[in-house]
């Protein structure tokens, strides 16, 4: 900060001051190696799971060794515990996926959570008033569709406000988040008359299992997603136009490119994938409609996606760690008899470390001493040019009095000339002055 004047103030002088004579010093890394940004990360993931275990010390002081082996047994232990464990990575890899065009982009969508509640009640509503009705492939069918254009119409009130106006798109998709919980509610409260609030499970519109087992077929679609997303961003025209627009507005002005038309265009294309997630959540998973379906995944999501620097490899390695901590850490928690409330911890522990460790990626950290060093040879600097002024004033006063004693001797010397020739004489020519001056007399 300076003053209008161009003057630098005190505050920036402190501050200057605090980096000439501070031994820390960070600066940012401008030719680290490839493999730096790998080691930094998966030495945050090896920390994360160690204060997770330190952390489960303090609710049973017998459960660090615990904490590991009920962290594979939750999500390995069984065959059925790990199709669980891909399911939950691959549902919060596509809802990344779905905010990720949008983040590019530079509109940051916050409302995935929302918009995977409105494809789910448009699942929902087709299954309560086709089921049975209908062929169940032609049921499922239908869900999706309903899904993928319930949440496209959802995500795309935002981008026309964003398009034509420059509204907030943070608050904008937020405030939907709660509209969306609203109205399942409601739609809950119609379909429901006994007022209980809950659904049940609907007999129709099932996807079919693979293998005798559940979330096969939802994981491969996910995986199917996952490839056709990386293909956009990366080979098509349209993902090269929403990187140019997060890059520079101007830019994208420049060159021909329809800002307003690019917004939209992605978020129709983020809404839909959100209208997938709500379609496997209900036709898939859960074969319910309630408040709660999407879980929270809409806002873990978006951590993902920005730890991943918007790259569908590096999401799915992501999404996987997220979800073998949350469903071992519920493992621990339920072994240790420590509550169920441990996953949320655990998860948010594993976010905050896994954040804090781009700043390492980014910046490097130096520790140097010199500046005390060189600070304390000033000192010693100082203190010896000091004694050697004391000396030259000591030296100069010495002078000075030599002077003084040598101007009084010549000024007595002018005032008694006989005196001088006396002293200068021999004693006989003295005295022979001494008597012609008595004859006289």
């Amino acid at each position: 900060m300076r003053s209008v004047t161009g003057k630098e103030s005190k505050f920036d002088a402190f501050v200057d001051k605090l980096k000439k004579e501070s031994p820390i010093h960070i600066a940012k890394r401008m030719d680290a190696p490839k493999w730096l940004p790998i080691v930094i990360r998966i030495a945050a993931v090896i920390v994360a799971f160690l204060v997770c275990a330190i952390v489960t010390v303090f609710f049973e002081p017998t459960a660090f060794g615990t904490f590991f082996t009920e962290m594979f047994r939750g999500t390995f232990g069984t065959e059925r515990r790990v199709i669980n464990l891909f399911w939950e990575a691959a549902i919060l890899l596509l809802i990344a996926l779905a905010v990720t065009p949008a983040f590019k982009m530079k509109f940051w969508n916050i409302g995935a959570e929302g918009q995977v509640l409105m494809g789910a009640l448009m699942s929902a509503t087709c299954i309560f008033y086709l089921g049975g009705k209908v062929s169940e492939g032609g049921l499922i069918v239908l869900c999706l569709l309903a899904s993928v254009v319930g949440s496209a119409g959802w995500t795309l009130i935002p981008a026309l406000f964003k398009a034509k106006w420059n509204t907030n798109e943070t608050l904008f998709t937020l405030m939907l988040n709660y509209i969306a919980t609203a109205l399942i509610s409601l739609v809950i409260t119609v379909w429901v008359k006994s007022g209980s609030g809950v659904v049940g499970i609907m007999p129709y519109g099932h996807l079919p299992k693979l293998g005798g087992q559940d979330y096969v077929l939802n994981i491969l679609i996910v995986a199917f997603v996952t490839v056709l997303v990386w293909v956009y961003l990366k080979f098509s025209k349209h993902g090269y136009e929403l990187s140019v627009v997060g890059e520079s507005i101007n830019t994208a002005k420049y060159i021909g490119i329809s800002v307003p038309k690019v917004i939209i265009r992605t978020m129709i294309f983020s809404g839909a994938l959100c209208g997938v997630a709500g379609w496997l959540l209900v036709n898939g998973a859960s074969y319910t409609i309630s408040t709660t379906i999407a879980g929270g995944r809409g806002f873990t999501a978006i951590l993902i996606s920005w730890l991943a620097h918007f790259d569908p490899i590096i999401m799915a390695i992501t999404s996987f760690l997220v979800a073998f901590m949350g469903r071992g850490a519920a493992q621990v928690s339920t072994i240790a008899n420590i509550g169920g409330s441990f996953e949320d911890i655990a998860t948010s522990i594993f976010f905050f470390i896994i954040i804090a460790s781009e700043f390492f990626v980014n910046y490097k950290v130096k520790f140097s001493f010199s500046h005390s060093k060189k600070k304390v040879e000033g000192e010693t600097t100082e203190n010896t040019s000091e004694d050697d002024s004391s000396d030259a004033e000591m030296m100069s006063d010495t002078s000075q009095t030599t002077d003084s004693e040598a101007q009084t001797n010549e000024i007595f010397d002018e005032s008694v000339p006989e005196l001088q020739t006396c002293q200068s004489s021999e004693d006989r020519t003295c005295d022979v002055s001494t008597q012609n001056k008595e004859v006289t007399e």
